[in-house]
């Protein structure tokens, strides 16, 4: 039996330990980060909380006997991907990434890429305005430079503390967000503008063509650069990976 660990968080995550949960010849565990107070339902036991780092995670990698290491957090999440490339070359283990691909413009889309939230609250201007910001709590704290603009805040947790200007509202909410529900929020708030990662997926995606439909101009969060490993798109190509890797003989240097 091969021990896989899936790096969480994601809906690529949840969905490939539901595929690989039943599999008789893999024993699967999802390690979640711990941020999230209600986390989804996973089909696979659980651990939760870092690793303590590159080495941090090597070692359990070694102490656990783990054979196979999936990457399956968010393409946000830079030094966790880091960290996974560094532990697997430490330990020896096979590492395979599962990335979404980003979303791109079609006709119609307005979209500013900045590289960080300080950069969007540049891109935003002088001017009051009415802004979405559907951006993790590590990010939304820089929009306090800004207190001349209105903010819809909408995030899976609570923000806490709040923003610190002066107009501010909260929603809180875990995809998929559907086109219909999002365009229907942007007119409530009179939204001008939205500010986004480029997350890439279905889940999330209500927003951008929302955005399209109204004629809203968006500023994105550029994706942080990852680590060169090699990597699939869908979770069919991921459990394909590990078909053909469970027909090889385990290898392992740990």
């Amino acid at each position: 039996m091969r021990r896989i660990l899936i790096l969480g968080g994601t809906t690529e995550a949840r969905r490939l330990a539901e595929r690989l949960a039943h599999r008789a010849d893999l024993a699967v565990t999802v390690s979640l980060a711990g941020s999230t107070t209600a986390p989804a339902r996973q089909a696979v036991p659980v651990r939760t909380g870092g690793f303590g780092g590159a080495q941090g995670l090597a070692d359990y990698l070694a102490a656990e006997r783990v054979h196979v290491l999936i990457d399956a957090t968010h393409p946000y999440a830079a030094n966790i991907s880091s960290n996974a490339a560094e532990a697997a070359a430490l330990a020896r283990v096979p590492l395979l990434a599962l990335r979404r691909p980003p979303w791109v413009p079609r006709a119609g889309d307005n979209w500013t890429e900045v590289a960080d939230p300080d950069a969007a609250v540049q891109a935003l201007g002088p001017s009051p305005r009415r802004v979405f910001l559907a951006l993790g709590r590590s990010e939304i704290g820089s929009f306090a430079q800004a207190p001349q603009h209105s903010y819809l805040v909408r995030s899976v947790e609570p923000v806490d503390p709040p923003l610190a200007v002066p107009r501010a509202a909260y929603v809180t909410g875990r995809g998929p967000f559907t086109e219909a529900d999002d365009r229907g929020l942007l007119r409530t708030h009179a939204i001008e503008i939205v500010v986004a990662k480029n997350s890439g997926g279905a889940a999330t995606y209500g927003k951008m063509a929302a955005a399209r439909a109204l004629g809203l101009a968006v500023i994105l969060l550029r994706r942080p650069a990852l680590p060169e490993t090699l990597a699939v798109e869908t979770v069919d190509d991921a459990v394909a990976w590990l078909d053909h890797a469970s027909a090889l003989p385990i290898e392992r240097g740990v």
